[in-house]
C-alpha cells in the first residue's frame, strides 16, 4: 500500500505501566490518533485493536508443528491473507486504512470527521482502557458515534451489521491437599443439562421472558446448521434447529469450563499426586442479569454443592479477572441506517442484524464515554469461518477489497442521512 498522504492529528498515550506474564505483542501503550475536523466539530470514531493472543495460545489450539509464518507472520496464498490478526484484528484496521486512502487518492474529501483509536492491549484485558476513556472523555465530546470492527459474519456469505453482545463472568474453583478425589466427584456438582440449560438455582429467573415479536426476529436471519457444523468441524450441534441455536447463543446465558490446572498434561506416565487442582469457567449473561447477582448465586450453589461431598479438602470458589458488561444499541439510529445503505450498496443486499455470543468490554467503555444518547455499531470485515486466534487465521481477499468499499460508503451514507 502507497504512503499515505499526511494527516495533522494529535496522540494521546495512555501507559499502562509494568504488566506481568503479558506478551510483549500486547505491551504497547494505548494510544488514539484523532485528525482534524474541516467538516465542523462532530466526528465519527473508529475503534481497532491490533493486539493478537500470545504464540503459545495459538500452537496449543492447533497443530503444535506448524511454520512460525502461520502463527506469527501474514501471507497471501489461496485468495486468502493467513497470519495472526489477519482477521482479529489488524485486517479490520488495514481496512479502514485504506477506505481512508482510497479517498485521498480519488481527491475526494472525506465526508466525516474521523477520531481512530488503535488499542494494544485487547487481548490481554484491555488493561486500563477504561480509566483512559474516562480520564480522557473531553476526546469523545464532540463525538456523533462510534463504529467497531472486532467481529465476524454470522455466516461465510453475507454481511451483517451486530448490535448486542453478552456480559461475562469468569470463575475458579480450587480444591486442595487431595483435590484429585473431589474432582472425580465434582461432575456431579451440575452446572448445566444436556440440553445448555443452567441448572443453578436463580438465574433463569434473571432472564426476561421471550416474547412473539423477539423470536420473530430469528426466523429471517440467514443461518445454515449445516454450514456452522461444518464450520465448528463438528457435528455434535446442541440445537436441531437455527432458530434455537442463535436464541441459546444471543439471548439466554450459557456455562463453559475452560480449563483445569494442577494436573499434569504430558502423555508420560506420572504418579505424583497434586495437592491443589484449579478448574477455570465462565458464564455468559444476557440483558436483565446483572453481575454480582450472578456472582452471589454461582459462588453460593458451588459452595453449598461442595459441603454436600462431606470431603476433608478445602474448596475456594472466586470471580477471576474483570467482568465484560453486555451491551445492547438502537438498530433504528442514523448510523444503523447508514449501516444499512453501505451493505446494500456493496453487496446489493440487506444486511442481518446479529448479536454476538461473546464479549468485547472496550465496547461500554466507549458508550459511557460517549454517553448512552450516541450510537455505536459494530461492523465486522471477515467471515464466520476465519478461526480468529487459531494457527490457520485468514481474511478473504474479497472481504478485504469489498470491506474497504463498505466502509467508504458507510462514511458517506452516514454523513448525508
Amino acid at each position: 500500500m502507497a504512503l499515505m498522504a499526511p494527516l495533522p492529528a494529535s496522540i494521546y498515550v495512555n501507559r499502562v505501566g509494568r504488566i506481568r506474564d503479558i506478551n510483549l505483542v500486547s505491551r504497547c501503550p494505548r494510544t488514539e490518533q484523532s485528525f482534524t475536523m474541516p467538516h465542523g466539530d462532530t466526528a465519527t470514531v473508529r475503534i481497532d485493536n491490533a493486539s493478537v493472543q500470545q504464540l503459545e495460545t495459538c500452537r496449543t489450539i492447533g497443530d503444535n508443528n506448524l511454520p512460525t509464518w502461520m502463527c506469527a507472520g501474514d501471507i497471501l496464498a489461496k485468495q486468502n491473507i493467513y497470519g495472526r490478526g489477519s482477521t482479529d484484528d489488524k485486517g479490520p484496521v488495514l481496512a479502514w486504512l485504506s477506505a481512508l486512502e482510497a479517498y485521498q487518492k480519488a481527491e475526494v474529501d472525506v465526508p466525516v470527521n474521523l477520531r481512530f483509536c488503535f488499542e494494544g492491549m485487547e487481548e490481554s484485558g484491555s488493561v486500563r482502557f477504561s480509566e483512559f476513556a474516562q480520564e480522557h472523555k473531553d476526546i469523545f465530546t464532540k463525538v456523533d458515534a462510534a463504529c467497531i470492527s472486532d467481529n465476524y459474519w454470522l455466516t461465510t456469505r453475507k454481511p451483517c451489521l451486530t448490535y448486542g453482545l453478552r456480559d461475562i463472568n469468569y470463575f475458579t474453583i480450587t480444591i486442595a491437599q487431595k483435590p484429585l478425589r473431589d474432582m472425580g466427584l465434582c461432575p456431579s456438582i451440575a452446572l448445566a443439562d444436556s440440553n445448555g440449560n443452567i441448572l443453578i438455582p436463580g438465574i433463569n429467573g434473571l432472564v426476561d421472558d421471550v416474547t412473539p415479536d423477539k423470536i420473530a426476529q430469528y426466523e429471517d436471519i440467514d443461518f445454515d446448521m449445516d454450514e456452522f457444523r461444518s464450520t465448528i468441524g463438528s457435528e455434535a450441534a446442541i440445537y436441531a434447529t437455527a432458530k434455537d441455536t442463535l436464541m441459546h447463543r444471543w439471548r439466554y446465558p450459557s456455562i463453559t469450563i475452560h480449563g483445569i490446572n494442577g494436573a499434569d498434561p504430558s502423555p508420560n506416565q506420572t504418579t505424583a499426586i497434586y495437592p491443589k487442582v484449579t478448574e477455570k469457567f465462565s458464564i455468559r449473561t444476557v440483558p436483565t442479569m446483572e453481575g454480582k447477582t450472578v456472582t452471589a448465586l454461582m459462588v453460593h450453589y458451588l459452595e453449598q454443592e461442595f459441603k454436600k461431598l462431606s470431603s476433608t479438602n478445602t474448596c475456594e470458589v472466586k470471580q477471576f479477572g474483570e467482568s465484560a458488561p453486555y451491551w445492547v444499541a438502537n438498530t433504528e439510529d442514523s448510523e444503523f441506517a447508514a449501516g444499512r445503505a453501505a451493505t446494500n450498496r456493496v453487496y446489493n443486499t440487506k444486511p442481518d442484524l446479529t448479536c454476538e455470543s461473546g464479549s468485547i468490554g472496550v465496547t461500554l467503555d466507549i458508550q459511557n464515554a460517549l454517553g448512552h444518547d450516541k450510537s455505536i455499531m459494530l461492523l465486522p470485515v471477515g467471515r464466520s469461518d476465519d478461526g480468529a486466534h487459531c494457527p490457520h487465521e485468514k481474511l478473504d481477499r474479497d472481504n478485504h477489497i469489498e470491506e474497504r468499499k463498505l466502509l467508504g460508503a458507510y462514511w458517506w451514507y452516514f454523513a448525508n442521512e
